[in-house]
């Protein structure tokens, strides 16, 4: 091994970053990054993970006061001047987004895109460059990489569109990759591909790779060790597998045990078949289809195929699968925002597309949504009490004493104080905003409630508050429930049904427990068995067990 294969990735000593605020946003950190290693950085919002990762680019805001040193391949970053931070960025430490999609310039082809990236560190040559890059699309694994290499994004799925955004980080080859949250707006099996590219990445360019995720079944199946912090500082640090059978501090105790697990098959009987229920279900859905006209020539896109299901009162269904799948479209549909080519959607025994007038505006009041994304979905002028109370506005309910009677009620069962309802969106938390979004949803009373991604950018404890919150609620208020996720962990923690979706098409539905521990159809097997096990020992023998088949 030569002197400077020995030099680390990444090594960070004694780092503080602080800004007006009393306290520091990061206070003595240290961390070490060799080459062919693979660190995670966990933690929850707030704990300083994404200002360590932009200390090493160079990239902390002017208002940052970073003491300290940071070196990317045994050279210092803080203090380095512009010039020298435009070599060590793309050259020695790159980048992986969470959001491809945003990552990637919309009207440039991806060949472009690279050599963009190629240029910026002197190389030239039309033909040299479109050689470039399509070895580099070759080593990211895109199929066909001479014909996508003219393919603009919009034109690769979530995944290869991912794998584009490695070979952008890869194109000057780097010793560091910073993959910051890499597969969270990935479906399960993508992110299976993407984790496992990323293990033969490593061991093919011996680049350090610093993972920061909050996704601790991610760091279980990829990382060697990791690194847990807490409020800017370190708490624990170790080898992996150490990590998770003998946590040390109660921080990374509370984060191991919010982490939800499928429970194994061995755990879990098949349940005999159930005789149905007669009475009238609160959601009945007959052979449904939804299809979207081509455009400029193409061929009309079948979003939903002849979908059939039925939901009673209290229960709640879980509908899963990949991007593509129609879940998304299963849940606007029933919701009356699209309207079906074929079939019929009844809640509380109307059908949705029939009813006009009055008789919908009633209906309407029956039908609830949690967004993904609370933050989008809160007007930022307005109050907590303004936000929750508008749905009573807009449909002339009570006097306004006895609206904020309401807020003050739903404030109290979302476990939130009273006091809030004069905050504005932006002081609250990440999960207290999903908190405000339930309660919201919650305030019409209404029967059926839909909900569409919930969770899946909440911190891993943040998470389980909501989730424990929402099964609690469901259970009191007896509301029925459509709950949307690519999380089958999630899924099977809040369902009483899960129907599972692949290309528009329900190709299995039944007990969540029995569907998700006992599937029977290969597709559904796929996802279970494309969720990885936060235990690194169990998921490493069931990736070694795979790899044999």
């Amino acid at each position: 091994m030569t002197a400077a294969s020995t030099t680390p990735a990444l090594e960070v000593t004694d780092l503080q970053v602080a800004f007006s605020h009393p306290r520091p946003a990061v206070r003595s950190i240290g961390l070490r990054v060799n080459r062919g290693e693979i660190v995670a950085l966990v933690g929850e919002s707030g704990s300083g993970k994404s200002i360590t990762a932009r200390a090493a680019m160079g990239l902390l805001p002017h208002t940052a006061i970073a003491t300290g040193s940071v070196k990317v391949d045994g050279v210092e970053v803080l203090g380095a001047s512009e010039r020298e931070l435009e070599a060590i960025r793309g050259g020695r430490v790159a980048m992986v987004f969470q959001e491809p999609q945003t990552a990637l310039n919309p009207v440039r082809t991806v060949g472009w895109l690279i050599g963009e990236a190629l240029r910026a560190h002197g190389h030239s040559g039309r033909k040299q460059l479109r050689d470039r890059a399509i070895e580099l699309l070759t080593l990211v694994e895109i199929p066909e990489p001479d014909k996508r290499v003219d393919y603009f994004p919009h034109q690769l799925s979530g995944g290869q569109k991912q794998r584009v955004v490695i070979a952008l980080a890869l194109a000057n080859d780097p010793v560091l990759l910073l993959a910051d949250e890499p597969t969270t707006a990935l479906d399960v099996t993508v992110q299976d591909e993407i984790l496992a590219l990323l293990r033969r990445l490593r061991d093919r360019t011996n680049a350090g790779i610093l993972l920061i995720t909050h996704n601790l079944g991610v760091v279980a199946d990829i990382a060697d060790s990791v690194v847990v912090l807490q409020l800017g500082e370190v708490v624990e640090r170790g080898e992996v597998t150490e990590i998770f059978a003998r946590p040390e501090h109660e921080y990374t105790r509370h984060l191991l045990d919010s982490v939800l697990r499928l429970p194994q098959p061995t755990d879990v009987a098949e349940p005999v078949a159930e005789v149905a229920d007669p009475t009238t279900p609160v959601l009945h859905v007959d052979t449904v289809s939804v299809v979207y006209p081509g455009q400029r020539g193409q061929a009309a896109f079948r979003a939903l195929d002849s979908i059939s299901l039925e939901l009673a009162a209290g229960e709640v269904l879980g509908v899963v699968g990949e991007s593509g799948s129609g879940k998304t479209t299963l849940g606007r549909t029933i919701a009356g925002l699209i309207a079906p080519a074929t079939g019929t959607i009844r809640v509380d025994g109307r059908d949705v597309a029939a009813t006009r007038g009055s008789a919908l505006r009633a209906l309407r009041r029956r039908l609830a949504f949690v967004p993904q994304d609370p933050a989008a979905s809160l007007d930022p002028r307005f109050t907590l009490e303004e936000s929750i109370a508008e749905p009573l506005d807009i449909h002339r309910i009570g006097t306004r004493a006895e609206r904020r009677k309401k807020v003050v009620d739903l404030l109290d069962a979302v476990r939130l104080p009273a006091s809030f309802a004069t905050r504005l969106p932006s002081e609250l938390s990440g999960g207290q905003r999903q908190r405000v979004a339930l309660a919201r949803a919650l305030v019409l009373e209404p029967t059926l409630l839909i909900a569409d991604e919930p969770t899946s950018a909440l911190d891993v404890s943040v998470q389980s508050d909501v989730l424990e919150l929402f099964a609690t609620l469901q259970r009191e208020l007896g509301f029925a429930a459509v709950f949307i996720s690519h999380d089958l962990a999630v899924v099977e923690r809040v369902s009483t049904t899960v129907a599972v979706l692949r290309a528009g098409q329900l190709v299995e539905t039944g007990p969540a427990t029995r569907v998700l521990t006992h599937p029977q159809h290969d597709y559904t097997r796929r996802l279970v068995a494309a969720l990885p096990i936060p235990d690194p020992v169990a998921q490493r023998a069931r990736r070694q067990a795979t790899a044999t088949l």
